[in-house]
């Protein structure tokens, strides 16, 4: 069977990992409205949900990161605060879900978190070592990770005993989802693997059309010469695509612009092109491969597009059923939070 990993690749999201948060739990935080330049936060109940609360330093905690970066792009106060209170609301969330899994005894034990952190280290091909010292060079302490893959696997099962049963699928949505995907895929001819830097006239690598081009001659010639590779000079100086290195993956050679079109015609694997002058900046393709193009079927498809439709639909109905539960829970927001 063919890989669907390819321009009309399928993205399902996992249903273990769907929506956010639940709960039967309370939050109240006590903040002061900003009364000049500088907000002040107190200590304090934020919200109150069922016979739980959460302080505010609680809020402050899991949103220290974002606030940092906020700041330091000039946020205004307002937005600030507006994203305290969808901290708030997530703290909430993560009570409720708390009470619902304390309530139906569905808590991960500690063999079942670690079997998770196993599995994902295998996944990503590492050593539990590695994964840890990961974990740790993000800012995560490795209880703080711990405790975030026991919620995971707790949602889960949250999920299973809540939502799954409501999630129905018909044959005719998955055939309607094909035609949306691939109806319009081509019926053969060849597809190629094309990685691609631009250098744009006032961007971050040069001022002029000339000093663009010049700038892609002398990075080819590097990349010519072995000194570099082609990933390592986009990430370098393209203005677009850079945190990918370049890469645009595979593309049906009648989904190709002219420009692009023309020179990638004569090139064969593992060759580049010349530099190409265009109006919006000079340009160097990278030919990793070409291959015929086979489209996919139905059945190919079917499995992967049964999981996003089931995922979607466990989504949407999770967040329907968190509705009735907030609805079924005293929630009670204090101070600013609570208008």
């Amino acid at each position: 069977m063919r890989s669907l990993s390819r321009s009309h690749r399928l993205d399902p999201r996992s249903p273990s990992r769907v929506g956010t948060l639940l709960a039967i739990a309370g939050l109240v935080l006590a903040v002061v409205e900003p009364s000049s330049a500088e907000e002040m936060l107190v200590e304090g109940i934020a919200a109150q949900v069922g016979n739980d609360i959460v302080l505010a330093s609680e809020v402050i905690e899991i949103s220290r990161g974002v606030e940092e970066r906020m700041r330091a792009a000039g946020a205004p106060p307002a937005e600030i605060f507006k994203m305290r209170r969808d901290a708030l609301e997530r703290l909430i969330d993560n009570k409720l879900l708390s009470s619902v899994v304390e309530r139906l005894e569905l808590s991960a034990d500690r063999e079942e978190v670690d079997g998770a952190i196993e599995a994902i280290a295998a996944e990503n091909g590492l050593t539990m070592q590695q994964l840890l010292t990961s974990v740790t060079s993000h800012g995560l302490s490795i209880d703080e990770y711990r405790a975030k893959i026991k919620g995971e696997i707790e949602r889960g099962k949250v999920v299973n005993a809540m939502v799954r049963s409501r999630v129905s699928l018909e044959e005719e949505e998955v055939r309607a989802l094909f035609e949306e995907r691939f109806g319009d895929q081509p019926s053969g001819g060849e597809e190629v693997y094309v990685r691609h830097i631009v250098v744009m006239p006032e961007g971050r690598s040069a001022r002029t059309s000339a000093e663009a081009c010049a700038v892609v001659r002398d990075a080819r010639a590097r990349i010519e010469r072995g000194e570099i590779d082609f990933a390592t000079a986009a990430r370098e100086i393209s203005d677009t695509n850079a945190d990918r290195g370049g890469d645009l993956g595979w593309l049906h050679t009648k989904d190709l612009a002219g420009w692009m079109a023309r020179p990638l015609a004569s090139l064969q694997p593992n060759q580049l092109s010349d530099p190409i002058s265009m109006p919006f900046g000079c340009n160097l393709l990278h030919l990793v491969d070409r291959r015929t193009f086979t489209p996919i079927t139905y059945e190919q498809a079917a499995p992967q597009l049964q999981q996003f439709l089931v995922s979607k639909k466990t989504e949407e109905q999770y967040i329907e059923w968190l509705e009735v539960l907030r609805g079924q829970t005293y929630i009670d927001r204090k101070g600013a939070f609570g208008g």
